[in-house]
């Protein structure tokens, strides 16, 4: 039997070590799971492929950030499969808290819900908690929503010119609220977001 230099050793025992996954190569934003927030089941509901992504606040109550995130979950989600609105769960796909802490809503390949008069077919549903007519977002939340923004664009092969707010389909709504919007009003979002989608790619 050979012996094995102890250089050779530590290349072998090297070569056998998980490789870890580089930032660029993963999502930016950890997404907590439904489980996070003890959600229901979802009743069964229609498919589609996404292709566009829409912004939207929940628009109730201010949330501060020290506020229990999951509970609000917990009483949208309460609200919306019940007798009120008989929808099939909670109506977004990923809810960013005041906190910055984003949240996994309904399953993504699932159609979304609204109260206004547009059809969310093909919207991939991004939802903040509370009202941001009366909310300010901070630069923390900023990052968060243009990175959470860039990973789903990466991920589901949609183009940063398909970033909308509720607002530009629906003439019956001012979400996500006049502080939202107004960074999508003068552009920077969108900028931002194919910024940080070319800096991904080298």
């Amino acid at each position: 039997m050979k012996a094995i230099f102890p250089g050779a050793l530590i290349y072998f025992v090297f070569c056998l070590m998980p490789v870890p996954v580089r930032a660029a190569d993963a999502d930016t934003v950890v997404i907590q799971p439904r489980s996070s927030w003890s959600a229901d089941e979802p009743r069964p509901y229609k498919q589609h492929e996404l292709t566009r992504i829409t912004v939207h606040h929940e628009g109730g109550r201010i949330l501060p950030p020290t506020a229990d995130a999951g509970q609000r979950l917990k009483n949208i989600q309460i609200w919306s499969m019940g007798p009120a609105r008989n929808w099939t769960d909670i109506p977004y796909h990923i809810l960013i808290a005041p906190d910055g802490t984003v949240y996994q809503g309904r399953d993504v390949h699932t159609v979304g819900e609204t109260n206004t008069e547009y059809n969310p077919e093909g919207h991939l549903l991004i939802s903040f908690l509370g009202n941001y007519t009366q909310q300010k977002l901070d630069e923390h939340l900023l990052e968060v929503l243009t990175d959470l923004l860039r990973d789903m664009c990466l991920k589901y092969d949609i183009s940063p010119d398909q970033i909308a707010t509720h607002r530009d389909y629906s003439a019956q709504t001012t979400c996500p609220g006049e502080d939202i919007y107004s960074y999508f009003k003068s552009g920077y979002i969108i900028k931002e977001v194919k910024r940080k989608i070319l800096l991904k790619d080298q």
